[in-house]
């Protein structure tokens, strides 16, 4: 499919106004993102259900926050899952009471739908054998962030796909059920094999997925055949991807007919909520140079 596209005139506009674009004006608890840095944190401070907490990567991000914490005046918070009110517009919000930022999933501690009411979804440690002790992924953070008819969501490193393994490992199924029907996603865990199960990519049914890249599996053939399947969910659907990796095009045969294989991807909803762009910006300088916009796609 080919996705309309807009001219130079458009591109200087959206430059011009760049720093638009970059600028969140979101605030959560006392931190104030952009006068004060903030960090929400799915374990902050205890990491009680760390259980790589021993691993050196977990080891130096602890040190890392805890020394921003003293000595630069970083502002970190738990991530509760179920709120709405954690992270919240900073300038004006009565006026656009139709934005929400719902806090989704953090710790395997989903939300339920209803009110702020969670449920916890991995069974005590206690009662497990070290061998399928959750990983990082599984406790990952997720969000719906709404703006009027608009909604995208967020899973971080969410798995959906464990074989072989207990069904509590699946946290895809459960959250794709409270999150509901999005105009677009990032997809969980990169498009790695162990993410974007049939439930997920099913409930979501994304006008626009977006894969952030690292790693020549991002995403996977299997990964890629769900998002095309019309059988999962009918009707158009557009991909970008930050940055395909050589060996992923080798391995999917038809990636090309992703919207964008690189470059920053830049999400622009207009005023109201009903309808939204996308805007793939150069990644290989700071020009911000703007390659293509996409859209206008219409908020479901």
């Amino acid at each position: 499919m080919r996705v309309p596209r807009y001219g130079k005139a458009e591109a200087e506009r959206f430059a011009a106004d760049s720093s638009r674009v970059f600028a969140v004006d979101l605030q959560f608890g006392d931190a104030v993102v952009g006068k004060r840095k903030g960090l929400l944190d799915r374990g902050w401070p205890d990491y009680t259900n760390a259980v790589q907490a021993e691993s050196p990567f977990m080891k130096n991000y602890l040190a890392c926050v805890k020394w921003q914490a003293e000595n630069n005046c970083l502002q970190v918070e738990r991530f509760v899952p179920g709120r709405n009110d954690q992270v919240v517009l900073r300038r004006q919000p009565q006026k656009y009471p139709q934005f929400e930022f719902r806090n989704v999933a953090a710790s395997a501690e989903i939300w339920t739908g209803q009110g702020t009411a969670t449920e916890h979804r991995v069974p005590s440690l206690e009662t497990l054998p070290r061998s399928q002790w959750p990983d990082e992924n599984v406790l990952s953070i997720a969000f719906r962030l709404s703006y009027g008819k608009f909604n995208f969501f967020n899973g971080g490193d969410l798995p959906g796909i464990r074989p072989k393994s207990p069904a509590w490992y699946d946290m895809e199924t459960p959250v794709a059920k409270v999150v509901g029907p999005v105009d677009a996603a990032i997809l969980d865990h990169h498009g790695y094999l162990d993410s974007m199960n049939e439930s997920l990519v099913a409930t979501l049914s994304a006008r626009v997925w977006t894969i952030s890249v690292w790693d020549a599996h991002h995403p996977t053939p299997s990964v890629w055949e769900r998002l095309q399947s019309e059988r999962l969910y009918p009707g158009a659907r557009d991909i970008f991807a930050t940055d395909v990796h050589p060996e992923a095009r080798t391995a999917i045969k038809d990636i090309d007919r992703m919207a964008s294989g690189h470059g920053h991807i830049v999400l622009r909803v207009s005023p109201g909520g009903d309808e939204y762009r996308v805007t793939i910006v150069d990644d290989t300088s700071e020009s911000r140079n703007v390659i293509k916009v996409c859209g206008p796609y219409r908020s479901r």
